[in-house]
Protein backbone atom coordinates (compact mmCIF):
# COMPACT_ATOMS: atom_id res chain seq x y z
CA UNK A 1 0.00 0.00 0.00
CA UNK A 2 1.48 3.32 -1.03
CA UNK A 3 1.31 6.26 1.34
CA UNK A 4 -0.29 9.35 -0.13
CA UNK A 5 1.74 12.51 0.30
CA UNK A 6 0.18 15.92 0.49
CA UNK A 7 1.38 17.91 -2.52
CA UNK A 8 3.62 20.87 -1.86
CA UNK A 9 1.10 23.30 -3.32
CA UNK A 10 -1.57 21.92 -0.95
CA UNK A 11 0.78 22.39 2.00
CA UNK A 12 1.54 25.98 1.07
CA UNK A 13 -2.14 26.85 0.67
CA UNK A 14 -3.13 25.20 3.96
CA UNK A 15 -0.31 26.45 6.21
CA UNK A 16 0.34 30.02 7.26
CA UNK A 17 4.12 29.93 6.97
CA UNK A 18 6.50 32.41 8.48
CA UNK A 19 6.16 36.14 7.91
CA UNK A 20 9.22 37.92 6.45
CA UNK A 21 10.07 39.20 9.93
CA UNK A 22 10.00 35.65 11.34
CA UNK A 23 12.09 34.36 8.43
CA UNK A 24 14.73 37.01 9.12
CA UNK A 25 14.68 36.12 12.82
CA UNK A 26 15.28 32.47 11.97
CA UNK A 27 18.12 33.36 9.61
CA UNK A 28 19.64 35.51 12.36
CA UNK A 29 20.12 32.32 14.41
CA UNK A 30 22.56 30.98 11.81
CA UNK A 31 24.01 33.95 9.91
CA UNK A 32 25.49 37.09 11.47
CA UNK A 33 24.62 40.47 9.97
CA UNK A 34 23.71 41.02 6.30
CA UNK A 35 20.24 42.34 7.15
CA UNK A 36 19.53 43.57 3.61
CA UNK A 37 20.20 40.15 2.07
CA UNK A 38 18.04 38.44 4.68
CA UNK A 39 15.16 40.83 4.01
CA UNK A 40 15.41 40.22 0.27
CA UNK A 41 15.29 36.42 0.51
CA UNK A 42 12.57 36.58 3.17
CA UNK A 43 10.36 38.64 0.88
CA UNK A 44 11.10 36.33 -2.04
CA UNK A 45 10.03 33.31 0.02
CA UNK A 46 6.90 35.05 1.27
CA UNK A 47 5.97 36.05 -2.29
CA UNK A 48 6.21 32.38 -3.25
CA UNK A 49 3.72 31.52 -0.51
CA UNK A 50 1.44 34.34 -1.65
CA UNK A 51 1.57 33.09 -5.24
CA UNK A 52 0.52 29.59 -4.18
CA UNK A 53 -2.61 31.07 -2.64
CA UNK A 54 -3.72 32.71 -5.87
CA UNK A 55 -6.13 31.04 -8.30
CA UNK A 56 -4.14 28.80 -10.69
CA UNK A 57 -4.68 31.03 -13.72
CA UNK A 58 -3.34 34.09 -11.88
CA UNK A 59 -0.55 32.20 -10.12
CA UNK A 60 0.81 31.09 -13.49
CA UNK A 61 1.43 34.73 -14.43
CA UNK A 62 3.39 35.62 -11.29
CA UNK A 63 7.08 34.85 -11.76
CA UNK A 64 9.64 34.82 -8.93
CA UNK A 65 11.82 37.86 -8.41
CA UNK A 66 15.29 36.39 -8.69
CA UNK A 67 18.05 37.80 -6.50
CA UNK A 68 21.66 38.79 -7.19
CA UNK A 69 23.85 38.82 -4.07
CA UNK A 70 27.03 40.88 -4.44
CA UNK A 71 29.81 40.54 -1.92
CA UNK A 72 33.19 38.99 -1.10
CA UNK A 73 33.60 35.33 -0.27
CA UNK A 74 32.88 34.12 3.23
CA UNK A 75 30.30 36.75 4.21
CA UNK A 76 27.26 34.44 4.26
CA UNK A 77 25.82 34.40 0.73
CA UNK A 78 25.63 30.63 0.40
CA UNK A 79 24.56 30.07 3.98
CA UNK A 80 21.64 32.49 3.66
CA UNK A 81 20.35 30.67 0.59
CA UNK A 82 20.87 27.21 2.12
CA UNK A 83 19.12 28.13 5.37
CA UNK A 84 16.25 29.66 3.42
CA UNK A 85 15.76 26.37 1.57
CA UNK A 86 15.80 24.37 4.80
CA UNK A 87 13.36 26.76 6.42
CA UNK A 88 10.89 26.41 3.56
CA UNK A 89 11.46 22.69 3.00
CA UNK A 90 12.34 23.41 -0.63
CA UNK A 91 14.56 21.40 -2.97
CA UNK A 92 17.87 23.25 -3.05
CA UNK A 93 20.89 23.08 -5.32
CA UNK A 94 24.14 25.05 -5.18
CA UNK A 95 26.12 25.22 -8.41
CA UNK A 96 29.13 27.18 -9.58
CA UNK A 97 28.63 29.08 -12.79
CA UNK A 98 32.27 28.58 -13.74
CA UNK A 99 31.70 24.80 -14.05
CA UNK A 100 29.35 25.22 -16.98
CA UNK A 101 30.30 25.78 -20.59
CA UNK A 102 28.56 26.80 -23.75
CA UNK A 103 27.11 23.95 -25.80
CA UNK A 104 29.88 22.48 -27.91
CA UNK A 105 32.64 23.10 -25.36
CA UNK A 106 34.04 20.64 -22.84
CA UNK A 107 32.12 20.81 -19.55
CA UNK A 108 28.63 20.50 -18.12
CA UNK A 109 25.60 21.93 -19.90
CA UNK A 110 23.42 24.33 -17.94
CA UNK A 111 20.31 22.12 -18.10
CA UNK A 112 22.08 19.67 -15.81
CA UNK A 113 21.43 22.05 -12.90
CA UNK A 114 17.70 21.42 -13.25
CA UNK A 115 18.22 17.68 -13.52
CA UNK A 116 20.33 17.81 -10.36
CA UNK A 117 17.65 19.89 -8.62
CA UNK A 118 15.03 17.30 -9.56
CA UNK A 119 17.25 14.56 -8.11
CA UNK A 120 17.50 16.58 -4.90
CA UNK A 121 13.70 16.77 -4.79
CA UNK A 122 13.39 13.02 -5.40
CA UNK A 123 15.73 12.31 -2.49
CA UNK A 124 13.72 14.66 -0.28
CA UNK A 125 10.35 13.13 -1.17
CA UNK A 126 11.66 9.57 -0.90
CA UNK A 127 12.97 10.23 2.61
CA UNK A 128 9.57 11.58 3.59
CA UNK A 129 7.78 8.54 2.20
CA UNK A 130 10.23 6.16 3.82
CA UNK A 131 9.64 7.87 7.15
CA UNK A 132 5.87 7.57 6.62
CA UNK A 133 6.01 3.80 6.00
CA UNK A 134 8.81 2.97 8.43
CA UNK A 135 6.58 1.66 11.24
CA UNK A 136 4.74 -0.66 8.90
CA UNK A 137 7.98 -1.79 7.25
CA UNK A 138 9.54 -2.59 10.63
CA UNK A 139 6.49 -4.62 11.62
CA UNK A 140 6.68 -6.60 8.36
CA UNK A 141 10.41 -7.21 8.83
CA UNK A 142 9.80 -8.54 12.32
CA UNK A 143 7.38 -11.11 10.94
CA UNK A 144 9.83 -12.06 8.19
CA UNK A 145 12.62 -12.58 10.72
CA UNK A 146 10.36 -14.76 12.84
CA UNK A 147 9.53 -16.83 9.78
CA UNK A 148 13.24 -17.26 9.07
CA UNK A 149 14.03 -18.12 12.67
CA UNK A 150 11.09 -20.47 13.05
CA UNK A 151 9.99 -22.04 9.72
CA UNK A 152 7.92 -24.70 11.47
CA UNK A 153 10.71 -25.80 13.83
CA UNK A 154 13.44 -24.42 16.07
CA UNK A 155 16.87 -24.93 14.47
CA UNK A 156 18.72 -24.31 17.73
CA UNK A 157 17.07 -27.27 19.54
CA UNK A 158 18.37 -30.88 19.51
CA UNK A 159 17.40 -32.84 16.34
CA UNK A 160 14.89 -35.11 18.07
CA UNK A 161 13.04 -32.07 19.39
CA UNK A 162 13.51 -29.94 16.26
CA UNK A 163 11.62 -32.40 14.05
CA UNK A 164 8.46 -31.91 16.08
CA UNK A 165 6.08 -29.05 15.28
CA UNK A 166 6.86 -25.89 17.22
CA UNK A 167 4.87 -25.67 20.42
CA UNK A 168 2.13 -23.06 20.57
CA UNK A 169 3.48 -19.75 21.83
CA UNK A 170 7.03 -20.36 20.65
CA UNK A 171 6.66 -17.63 18.02
CA UNK A 172 5.67 -15.12 20.67
CA UNK A 173 8.59 -16.15 22.87
CA UNK A 174 10.93 -15.64 19.94
CA UNK A 175 9.30 -12.28 19.29
CA UNK A 176 10.10 -11.19 22.85
CA UNK A 177 13.69 -12.38 22.47
CA UNK A 178 13.99 -10.62 19.12
CA UNK A 179 12.71 -7.35 20.54
CA UNK A 180 15.03 -7.68 23.51
CA UNK A 181 18.03 -8.01 21.18
CA UNK A 182 18.87 -11.54 22.31
CA UNK A 183 18.92 -13.01 18.78
CA UNK A 184 21.09 -10.44 17.02
CA UNK A 185 23.95 -12.90 16.48
CA UNK A 186 21.72 -15.76 15.19
CA UNK A 187 22.29 -16.46 11.49
CA UNK A 188 19.47 -16.54 8.95
CA UNK A 189 19.32 -16.91 5.20
CA UNK A 190 17.86 -13.95 3.35
CA UNK A 191 17.23 -13.32 -0.31
CA UNK A 192 18.98 -10.19 -1.56
CA UNK A 193 18.93 -8.47 -4.92
CA UNK A 194 21.94 -9.08 -7.11
CA UNK A 195 23.68 -5.73 -7.53
CA UNK A 196 26.56 -7.09 -9.54
CA UNK A 197 25.14 -5.91 -12.88
CA UNK A 198 27.79 -3.98 -14.82
CA UNK A 199 27.50 -0.31 -15.61
CA UNK A 200 28.95 1.90 -18.28
CA UNK A 201 29.59 5.55 -18.84
CA UNK A 202 28.40 7.41 -21.90
CA UNK A 203 29.13 10.86 -23.18
CA UNK A 204 26.27 13.31 -23.15
CA UNK A 205 25.38 14.86 -26.50
CA UNK A 206 25.99 18.25 -24.87
CA UNK A 207 29.56 17.61 -23.87
CA UNK A 208 31.46 15.19 -21.72
CA UNK A 209 28.99 15.10 -18.88
CA UNK A 210 29.25 11.60 -17.49
CA UNK A 211 26.12 9.58 -16.87
CA UNK A 212 26.02 6.25 -15.06
CA UNK A 213 23.76 3.86 -16.94
CA UNK A 214 22.96 0.54 -15.33
CA UNK A 215 22.15 -2.47 -17.45
CA UNK A 216 19.38 -3.17 -14.96
CA UNK A 217 17.64 -0.01 -16.15
CA UNK A 218 18.23 -0.79 -19.82
CA UNK A 219 17.31 -4.48 -19.58
CA UNK A 220 15.05 -4.89 -16.54
CA UNK A 221 13.86 -8.29 -17.68
CA UNK A 222 17.40 -9.62 -17.64
CA UNK A 223 18.66 -8.17 -14.34
CA UNK A 224 15.59 -6.93 -12.46
CA UNK A 225 14.57 -10.29 -10.97
CA UNK A 226 17.96 -11.72 -10.08
CA UNK A 227 18.43 -12.52 -6.40
CA UNK A 228 20.78 -14.65 -4.36
CA UNK A 229 20.80 -16.21 -0.91
CA UNK A 230 23.06 -14.80 1.80
CA UNK A 231 23.60 -15.99 5.33
CA UNK A 232 23.64 -13.00 7.67
CA UNK A 233 23.34 -12.31 11.39
CA UNK A 234 19.90 -11.11 12.40
CA UNK A 235 21.28 -7.61 13.05
CA UNK A 236 22.46 -7.28 9.43
CA UNK A 237 19.52 -9.19 7.96
CA UNK A 238 17.15 -6.71 9.59
CA UNK A 239 18.80 -3.81 7.74
CA UNK A 240 18.65 -5.63 4.40
CA UNK A 241 15.01 -6.67 4.86
CA UNK A 242 14.02 -3.20 6.09
CA UNK A 243 15.51 -1.61 2.98
CA UNK A 244 13.71 -4.11 0.74
CA UNK A 245 10.41 -3.75 2.58
CA UNK A 246 10.58 0.04 2.54
CA UNK A 247 11.22 -0.04 -1.22
CA UNK A 248 8.11 -2.17 -1.70
CA UNK A 249 5.93 0.23 0.26
CA UNK A 250 7.23 3.38 -1.46
CA UNK A 251 5.63 4.15 -4.81
CA UNK A 252 8.44 5.31 -7.10
CA UNK A 253 6.03 6.81 -9.62
CA UNK A 254 4.36 8.83 -6.91
CA UNK A 255 7.76 9.97 -5.64
CA UNK A 256 8.71 11.16 -9.13
CA UNK A 257 5.44 13.01 -9.64
CA UNK A 258 5.62 14.75 -6.29
CA UNK A 259 9.31 15.58 -6.80
CA UNK A 260 8.66 17.20 -10.17
CA UNK A 261 5.78 19.22 -8.73
CA UNK A 262 7.88 20.32 -5.78
CA UNK A 263 10.79 21.25 -8.03
CA UNK A 264 8.57 23.40 -10.22
CA UNK A 265 6.66 25.04 -7.36
CA UNK A 266 9.37 25.62 -4.74
CA UNK A 267 12.82 24.72 -6.08
CA UNK A 268 15.73 27.04 -5.31
CA UNK A 269 18.93 27.16 -7.39
CA UNK A 270 21.89 29.05 -5.98
CA UNK A 271 24.32 30.01 -8.77
CA UNK A 272 27.62 30.96 -7.20
CA UNK A 273 30.56 32.68 -8.91
CA UNK A 274 28.33 34.21 -11.57
CA UNK A 275 30.89 37.01 -11.83
CA UNK A 276 33.31 34.46 -13.32
CA UNK A 277 31.17 34.26 -16.47
CA UNK A 278 30.50 38.01 -16.69
CA UNK A 279 31.80 39.30 -19.99
CA UNK A 280 30.87 39.94 -23.60
CA UNK A 281 31.91 38.28 -26.83
CA UNK A 282 35.40 39.00 -28.10
CA UNK A 283 37.58 37.09 -25.64
CA UNK A 284 40.13 34.43 -26.45
CA UNK A 285 41.06 31.00 -25.14
CA UNK A 286 39.10 29.55 -22.19
CA UNK A 287 37.03 32.71 -21.74
CA UNK A 288 35.54 32.59 -25.21
CA UNK A 289 32.40 30.80 -24.07
CA UNK A 290 31.52 33.07 -21.12
CA UNK A 291 28.81 34.96 -22.98
CA UNK A 292 27.62 31.67 -24.46
CA UNK A 293 27.14 30.26 -20.95
CA UNK A 294 25.11 33.34 -20.01
CA UNK A 295 22.90 32.85 -23.05
CA UNK A 296 22.45 29.19 -22.18
CA UNK A 297 21.46 30.09 -18.61
CA UNK A 298 19.02 32.74 -19.82
CA UNK A 299 16.19 30.43 -21.01
CA UNK A 300 16.51 28.35 -17.83
CA UNK A 301 15.95 31.48 -15.74
CA UNK A 302 13.28 32.88 -18.07
CA UNK A 303 11.28 29.67 -18.06
CA UNK A 304 11.67 26.58 -20.18
CA UNK A 305 11.09 22.85 -20.03
CA UNK A 306 13.95 20.54 -19.12
CA UNK A 307 13.72 16.80 -19.62
CA UNK A 308 14.74 14.68 -16.64
CA UNK A 309 14.43 10.96 -16.02
CA UNK A 310 11.59 11.77 -13.62
CA UNK A 311 9.64 13.78 -16.18
CA UNK A 312 9.60 17.21 -17.79
CA UNK A 313 10.32 20.10 -15.40
CA UNK A 314 9.14 23.63 -16.07
CA UNK A 315 11.51 26.25 -14.67
CA UNK A 316 9.09 29.22 -14.73
CA UNK A 317 8.65 29.38 -10.95
CA UNK A 318 11.99 28.11 -9.70
CA UNK A 319 13.71 30.78 -7.60
CA UNK A 320 17.24 31.59 -8.78
CA UNK A 321 19.67 33.27 -6.40
CA UNK A 322 22.96 34.28 -8.05
CA UNK A 323 26.02 35.45 -6.20
CA UNK A 324 29.45 36.80 -6.97
CA UNK A 325 32.25 38.90 -5.54
CA UNK A 326 32.56 41.04 -8.71
CA UNK A 327 36.10 42.08 -7.84
CA UNK A 328 37.30 42.39 -11.42
CA UNK A 329 33.92 42.69 -13.09
CA UNK A 330 30.57 44.28 -12.32
CA UNK A 331 26.94 43.19 -12.70
CA UNK A 332 26.60 45.39 -15.79
CA UNK A 333 29.14 43.11 -17.52
CA UNK A 334 26.48 40.41 -17.66
CA UNK A 335 24.41 40.40 -20.84
CA UNK A 336 21.43 42.77 -20.50
CA UNK A 337 18.85 39.98 -20.83
CA UNK A 338 20.34 38.10 -17.87
CA UNK A 339 20.67 41.26 -15.80
CA UNK A 340 16.95 41.82 -16.26
CA UNK A 341 16.17 38.38 -14.87
CA UNK A 342 17.74 39.27 -11.51
CA UNK A 343 15.79 42.40 -10.56
CA UNK A 344 16.63 42.28 -6.84
CA UNK A 345 20.24 43.18 -6.13
CA UNK A 346 21.72 43.20 -2.65
CA UNK A 347 25.25 44.12 -1.66
CA UNK A 348 26.66 42.18 1.29
CA UNK A 349 29.16 43.92 3.51
CA UNK A 350 32.67 42.70 4.31
CA UNK A 351 33.01 41.35 7.84
CA UNK A 352 34.54 43.52 10.56
CA UNK A 353 36.01 42.61 13.92
CA UNK A 354 32.70 42.64 15.78
CA UNK A 355 31.09 40.49 13.08
CA UNK A 356 33.83 37.87 13.43
CA UNK A 357 33.45 37.85 17.23
CA UNK A 358 29.73 37.26 16.86
CA UNK A 359 30.26 34.51 14.27
CA UNK A 360 32.49 32.69 16.74
CA UNK A 361 29.92 32.78 19.53
CA UNK A 362 26.35 33.62 18.50
CA UNK A 363 25.03 31.30 15.74
CA UNK A 364 23.31 28.08 16.73
CA UNK A 365 26.20 26.09 15.26
CA UNK A 366 28.96 28.54 16.18
CA UNK A 367 32.52 27.37 15.58
CA UNK A 368 33.55 27.55 19.23
CA UNK A 369 30.55 25.46 20.23
CA UNK A 370 31.39 22.86 17.59
CA UNK A 371 34.92 22.46 18.92
CA UNK A 372 33.68 22.39 22.51
CA UNK A 373 31.27 19.55 21.76
CA UNK A 374 33.85 17.58 19.76
CA UNK A 375 36.42 17.65 22.55
CA UNK A 376 33.77 17.01 25.21
CA UNK A 377 33.37 13.51 23.73
CA UNK A 378 36.84 12.76 25.15
CA UNK A 379 36.31 14.42 28.50
CA UNK A 380 37.86 17.80 27.67
CA UNK A 381 35.94 20.82 28.96
CA UNK A 382 37.10 23.48 26.49
CA UNK A 383 36.55 27.13 27.28
CA UNK A 384 37.64 30.43 25.69
CA UNK A 385 37.95 33.68 27.57
CA UNK A 386 36.26 36.72 26.05
CA UNK A 387 39.67 38.26 25.39
CA UNK A 388 40.78 35.09 23.57
CA UNK A 389 37.74 35.24 21.33
CA UNK A 390 38.53 38.82 20.38
CA UNK A 391 42.14 37.89 19.65
CA UNK A 392 41.02 35.06 17.38
CA UNK A 393 38.77 37.47 15.47
CA UNK A 394 41.52 40.11 15.31
CA UNK A 395 44.10 37.72 13.88
CA UNK A 396 41.59 36.36 11.36
CA UNK A 397 40.76 39.87 10.19
CA UNK A 398 44.45 40.80 9.96
CA UNK A 399 45.27 37.78 7.80
CA UNK A 400 42.27 38.55 5.58
CA UNK A 401 43.58 42.07 5.09
CA UNK A 402 47.13 40.99 4.29
CA UNK A 403 46.29 37.97 2.16
CA UNK A 404 43.23 36.83 0.23
CA UNK A 405 40.04 37.89 2.03
CA UNK A 406 38.05 34.70 2.61
CA UNK A 407 35.78 36.17 5.25
CA UNK A 408 34.53 34.00 8.09
CA UNK A 409 36.17 30.92 6.61
CA UNK A 410 39.46 32.23 8.00
CA UNK A 411 38.18 31.59 11.53
CA UNK A 412 38.29 27.83 11.05
CA UNK A 413 41.93 28.06 9.97
CA UNK A 414 43.09 30.09 12.96
CA UNK A 415 41.08 27.90 15.36
CA UNK A 416 42.70 24.74 14.02
CA UNK A 417 46.11 26.32 14.58
CA UNK A 418 45.31 27.38 18.15
CA UNK A 419 43.73 24.04 19.10
CA UNK A 420 46.30 21.83 17.40
CA UNK A 421 47.94 20.64 20.64
CA UNK A 422 44.66 20.21 22.51
CA UNK A 423 43.10 18.20 19.69
CA UNK A 424 46.17 15.98 19.37
CA UNK A 425 46.47 15.23 23.10
CA UNK A 426 42.78 15.14 24.09
CA UNK A 427 42.45 11.37 23.77
CA UNK A 428 45.44 10.70 26.07
CA UNK A 429 45.08 13.09 28.97
CA UNK A 430 41.75 12.00 30.44
CA UNK A 431 38.95 14.29 31.66
CA UNK A 432 40.13 17.82 32.33
CA UNK A 433 39.34 21.48 31.80
CA UNK A 434 41.22 23.47 29.18
CA UNK A 435 40.97 27.26 29.14
CA UNK A 436 42.26 29.16 26.12
CA UNK A 437 43.15 32.72 27.06
CA UNK A 438 44.41 35.69 25.04
CA UNK A 439 48.14 35.09 25.68
CA UNK A 440 47.79 31.51 24.40
CA UNK A 441 46.13 32.75 21.18
CA UNK A 442 48.86 35.34 20.70
CA UNK A 443 51.58 32.75 21.35
CA UNK A 444 50.20 30.44 18.67
CA UNK A 445 49.25 32.98 16.01
CA UNK A 446 51.48 36.04 16.32
CA UNK A 447 54.62 34.45 14.79
CA UNK A 448 52.62 33.18 11.82
CA UNK A 449 50.74 36.42 11.21
CA UNK A 450 53.92 38.51 11.55
CA UNK A 451 55.60 36.50 8.78
CA UNK A 452 53.36 37.34 5.82
CA UNK A 453 54.86 34.72 3.55
CA UNK A 454 54.32 32.05 6.21
CA UNK A 455 50.79 33.20 6.98
CA UNK A 456 49.85 32.94 3.31
CA UNK A 457 50.70 29.24 3.39
CA UNK A 458 49.49 28.28 6.88
CA UNK A 459 46.67 30.67 7.74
Amino acid sequence: MAIRLTSRSEELRSLDLHSPREIVAELDRHVVGQAAAKRAVAIALRNRIRRQRLPPEKAAEVTPKNILLIGPTGVGKTEIARRLARLSGSPFLKVEASKYTEVGYVGRDVESMIRDLAESAVDMVRREQEAAVRDRAEANVEEQLLDLLLPGRIPAEPPEVAEAPAPRGTREKLREQLRAGQLEARSVEVEVRDRSAPSLQILSSRGVEEMDVSFRDMLPGLFGGRTRQRTLPVAEARKVLLQQETSKLVDDDQVSREAVERTEASGIVFIDEIDKIAGREGGHGPDVSREGVQRDILPIVEGTTVSTKHGAVRTDHILFIAAGAFHVSKPSDLIPELQGRFPIRVELQALGLEDLVRILTEPKSALLEQYRQLLATEGVDLRFTDAAVRELARFAMEVNQNAEDIGARRLATVLETVLDEVSFESADGGPRAVVIDAPEVVRKLAPLVKDRDLSRFIL
